[in-house]
Order: structure tokens, then C-alpha cells, then sequence
């Protein structure tokens, strides 16, 4: 389906985020929870009740992943740590990459299995390639599966063994098949943004497998089908979009995050909005994204 269609962005909550990223819809909870990587913060937005909530962490955090009630996985600088928001209790702490100090951990999502994919990149966003991309099942067993990014984003998982995923400082969203093993069987380039177009940021897949992509730099958010072509975009009034994910109650309603990092007076009175949370209706429905499986 290539005629898709979506109402005016709404803004939901005015958060003043410096990097908002990692949107993740919680069915059961009826929110929406988004990260503020550089100001440590997770927030939640429940849209049934309108009632908000924020959680301190203390490092930059990148994503978060549910488990269960109030247990999450915290994507970390350095660490993930699966954690009940609720009461704080640490459940469990999982070091990453601790011999390169300046690497944090970036954006992650489950995989249909209930794996959890993540990546890594150069904190002070260097033009180095110290990015890499993990597996963690439900062992807790890590895998480092690819290597060699600049800044990791994504993925989107088409299916177990088929994701995009992305880096964002070569303008590249890749198209990867893993093997049962997570051996990486076939990589391409799935599409190149120019330098007009902004960065690719975080994304998301529709039901009929559309990837709805964030512009960083862009103001924008586009849809491309399987074959690459744009067939949709949809303009946001914040020059910093950096992630997406569908919810609400029949999983069409598309949430935003931007972020207002590296904007100054001229950028942040032109775009007022940036740093915000948003909802865009929308004619498809997305995949609810599974939790991870903790054996």
C-alpha cells in the first residue's frame, strides 16, 4: 500500500529535550516512554490519562526495552542495566565495550524473537569508526555482529533475520541478513541520504514492511517501500527528528522525538517545536514491538 496518509503532527508533550530518541510503546501501560540521551532521562506519557512521568538515570542512556511490569532494559552509557523504574532496583548490570571509554551505547530495539539489538558509537561523535552492532538473547549472552560505525541507528526488523540498520554519520541505511549463528550473510546499502536531505535518524517498519525513517538536520520524516522509493513524507515543525515508533489503540499512531542539540537562537525561534514529542495519525498500522525475553 503506497497511498498512505497522515494527519498534521500534533505536539504531545513539550519536553525540551537536547537529544530525545528511543520511543518505545508500552500496550499495557497505555504510554509511550522516549529517552533524553544527553539530560538522563526517561519519559512516559500515558495517552489514555494524559498523565506523565520522568526517571532520572545516572548516565546517558540511549533506549530503553520492556520485560515486564515495570522492569526495563536501559541502554547505557558503557552498560546495560535491567532495572524496575518503579521502585529503582537494579536486577542486573551488563558492561559494554568497558576498554573504550568514550563509546556509549546508542539506539536498540527487539528483534520478532524477542532478541535485543544494539549499537555502539564514539560519544563525542569523532569521525571514527568505533561503532559496533550487538546481539543480547535471552541467555544474556552477547554477540558483536558488526562493526566498523561512525554513529549506529536503528534497527528496523523486517523479520528475525532481516533488519535495516543504520549509520548515520555515512548518511546509509544498510539492508542486513544475519544467519541462525548472527553471522552476517548479505549487507547492502539500502538508501543514501544527500546532504539536503538531513541524516537518516532512528525508524520503524509498517505492516506492509514501509520504512518510516527520521531526518536529523531534516525537519522531516520519510516512508520508503521495499524497493527504496520515497512514497510518503511528512514535514514536523523541529529541524532535529531523531525517532519513530507506532502505538496507540490499533498500533496506527506514529510517535516522534526531536531534539534541540547543537541548535542555536536563529534555528530554535524558527523551529519552536524542537526538542518536542509528537503524534501523527496515520491510514497503517505499525508492528508492537516485543518485549525481551528473559529466560
Amino acid at each position: 500500500m503506497d497511498n498512505i496518509r497522515t494527519s498534521n503532527p500534533k505536539v504531545l508533550w513539550r519536553t525540551n529535550c537536547q537529544l530525545g530518541e528511543g520511543t518505545l510503546w508500552v500496550k499495557e501501560h497505555n504510554s509511550i516512554y522516549f529517552v533524553d540521551i544527553k539530560n538522563k532521562k526517561i519519559f512516559s506519557l500515558n495517552i489514555k490519562n494524559s498523565k506523565k512521568k520522568i526517571f532520572k538515570t545516572n548516565k546517558e542512556i540511549g533506549f530503553i526495552a520492556h520485560i515486564k511490569e515495570n522492569i526495563f532494559v536501559l541502554g547505557l552509557q558503557g552498560e546495560l542495566r535491567i532495572q524496575n523504574l518503579k521502585t529503582n532496583r537494579i536486577i542486573k548490570s551488563i558492561f559494554i565495550e568497558p576498554e573504550i571509554k568514550l563509546n556509549r551505547v546508542n539506539d536498540g530495539k527487539t528483534d520478532p524473537a524477542g532478541n535485543l539489538w544494539f549499537g555502539t558509537m564514539d560519544n563525542l561523535e569523532r569521525k571514527i569508526e568505533n561503532g559496533s552492532l550487538y546481539k543480547l538473547d535471552k541467555y544474556l549472552s552477547l554477540t558483536k555482529v558488526d562493526t566498523n560505525y561512525m554513529i549506529t541507528n536503528g534497527p528496523a526488523f523486517i523479520d528475525q533475520y532481516n533488519f535495516y540498520h543504520t549509520d548515520s554519520r555515512k548518511r546509509t541505511i544498510y539492508k542486513i541478513k544475519v544467519n541462525e549463528k548472527n553471522k552476517i550473510i548479505n549487507k547492502k546499502i539500502f538508501k543514501k541520504f544527500s546532504i539536503k536531505e538531513g541524516v537518516p535518524d532512528g525508524m520503524t517498519l509498517d505492516r506492509n514492511k514501509n520504512l518510516w525513517v527520521a531526518h536529523y538536520h531534516g525537519g522531516c520524516l520519510s516512508v520508503f517501500n521495499k524497493k527504496s522509493n520515497l512514497i510518503h513524507r511528512i514535514q514536523l515543525p523541529a529541524k532535529n527528528i531523531t525517532n519513530c515508533t507506532f502505538g496507540g489503540d490499533n498500533n496506527s499512531e506514529l510517535f516522534i522525538t526531536s531534539a534541540k542539540k547543537g541548535m542555536n537562537k536563529a534555528d530554535l525561534k524558527k523551529n519552536k517545536y524542537s526538542g518536542s514529542l509528537f503524534s501523527v495519525k496515520t491510514n497503517t498500522r505499525g508492528f508492537v514491538q516485543k518485549k525481551f525475553i528473559l529466560k
